[in-house]
């Protein structure tokens, strides 16, 4: 499994919008790179047409969606058909085909004790920097929560702009939390509108 923190490993792949080399493709954008069994699975079905819906949340965000699944791209192309089918959005992202599973493995995704042609279902948030700021593994049983996905995404675009941390349960709009590292005297250039102290470690902040 990737660590946060580190660059993602580069790669050249097929995919069902061409073939791609992963850091071109990524570019200075944000991404999220998510991972499937393989194709004409029930829960990913309706996680690829939720994320087709979700498009443009991402792209206002400025975040690109790539799937990854370890059948070929001939195959990706029947199971979009499906999915567009059954969920009511057609995918506009590219799937990448993994059929030797060496991303897969590159990556993390193929758990140790299950069938080795079988993804785990993993998520990988990437900053501009191709950096790893988020890893998500769920069960086959559970489907993702793409609403915290971007969630996540806000809270991360947020505290790398405004310098600060987001509370529990955090969402757009609401208060930010000044990190203990930054001492008070530094906080007041970079926070004039002040801040409630509830303790010296625990200052809320309104940020936009």
């Amino acid at each position: 499994m990737l660590q946060l923190g580190q660059v993602v490993p580069d790669f050249e792949a097929e995919t069902t919008q061409g073939r791609i080399r992963f850091h071109d493709w990524l570019g200075g954008s944000w991404a999220v790179l998510f991972s499937h069994p393989k194709d004409y699975t029930p829960v990913c079905t309706t996680e690829l047409g939720e994320t087709a819906r979700l498009k443009p949340e991402f792209d206002r965000r400025g975040v690109k969606v790539i799937g990854l699944s370890v059948d070929p791209v001939s195959s990706h192309q029947g199971w979009e058909a499906d999915i567009a089918e059954t969920q009511g959005h057609a995918v506009n992202f590219p799937m990448i085909a993994d059929p030797d599973q060496t991303i897969s493995r590159m990556y993390g995704m193929i758990h140790p004790e299950a069938d080795p042609a079988v993804t785990v279902r993993t998520v990988y948030v990437i900053d501009p920097q191709k950096k790893v700021r988020l890893t998500m593994t769920y069960p086959p049983s559970t489907g993702r929560n793409f609403d915290e996905i971007l969630r996540v995404i806000d809270s991360l675009q947020l505290t790398d702009r405004a310098r600060v941390a987001t509370p529990v349960n955090w969402r757009p709009g609401e208060r930010g939390i000044i990190p203990p590292s930054i001492p008070d005297e530094e906080a007041k250039t970079l926070f004039p509108q002040g801040w409630e102290a509830k303790k010296p470690y625990l200052r809320y902040v309104e940020v936009k």
